[in-house]
């Protein structure tokens, strides 16, 4: 079976899409999926940092996209998930260097060779958008629940189904159940009444997030991370299976420390 092209966007900056990407990618391949994160932020790459594949990038997107290497010169392995590789984006060029059609003719090679491919859209809605929105099989819209990510989400919708004919899932992330409870930030039914598209899953807040991506270690490798759970969720469902969401009832200092 060919590939399932997966395009995860945001239209805000900020929101956590690379975070989630890497996430959902390697969860993906921890249930033994062969998976390729593409990212399509050329001039801004962050993929490669959250996965912890920087120091071994050798050849990027550009590179294929120009012909100075194979596509399989460029996939970067993760020797931590055997079957997840990168394709990088370049960081001396800008989003101009990659053409739709040349993104379109990548992917259709990445293909053949994987069950997943994930892409890692830049934030906004221009070229770079166009290239990574183009061979979309699926797209995820990222978003957090504060009002001008709503509203940059709410106007990548419109856009995707105007212009793409494509009706995108909902990826909530760092929702706190704490300040929901206390009225203080709107919860996951607020959302879904404003955005009206379906739900693939809701990311809790988690501290120890910015560590992880700091350090190169996605946060579905790290047992102790709330966010784990969430992000292994989303992949169960990607793949079709039926998964309720997770819990956020209001868990105790103890009951923390100890899970921990």
């Amino acid at each position: 079976m060919p590939a399932t092209i997966i395009t995860a966007t945001s239209g805000k900056g900020g929101v956590g899409k690379t975070t989630t990407v890497a996430n959902i990618a390697v969860a993906l391949a921890l249930y033994g999926k062969r998976v390729v994160a593409v990212d399509a932020d050329i001039g801004l790459r962050n993929l490669d940092l959250v996965l912890g594949l920087e120091n071994r990038i050798i050849y990027d997107l550009v590179d294929v996209a120009e012909g100075r290497c194979h596509l399989r010169q460029a996939l970067v392995p993760d020797t931590r998930v055997g079957s997840l590789f990168l394709l990088a984006a370049a960081q001396t060029r800008d989003k101009t260097a990659v053409t739709p059609e040349q993104m379109q003719a990548i992917c259709a090679q990445l293909r053949t060779m994987a069950d997943y491919v994930l892409i890692d859209s830049p934030a906004g809605i221009e070229h770079g958008f166009q290239n990574a929105i183009t061979p979309a099989d699926r797209v995820l819209i990222v978003t957090t629940s504060d009002v001008s990510a709503l509203r940059d989400a709410d106007k990548v919708i419109y856009l995707l189904e105007r212009d793409y004919q494509c009706q995108p899932a909902l990826v909530l992330n760092r929702n706190n159940p704490r300040l929901v409870r206390n009225g203080n930030m709107r919860n996951i039914d607020d959302v879904l009444d404003i955005l009206a598209i379906d739900l693939m899953g809701v990311v809790p807040e988690d501290e120890l997030i910015v560590l992880t991506t700091d350090r190169g270690e996605p946060a579905v490798l790290d047992k102790r991370m709330v966010a784990r759970e969430a992000y292994l969720n989303i992949a169960q469902r990607i793949m079709g299976n039926n998964v309720p969401l997770m819990r956020f009832e209001k868990r105790g200092f103890w009951a923390r420390l100890f899970s921990r």
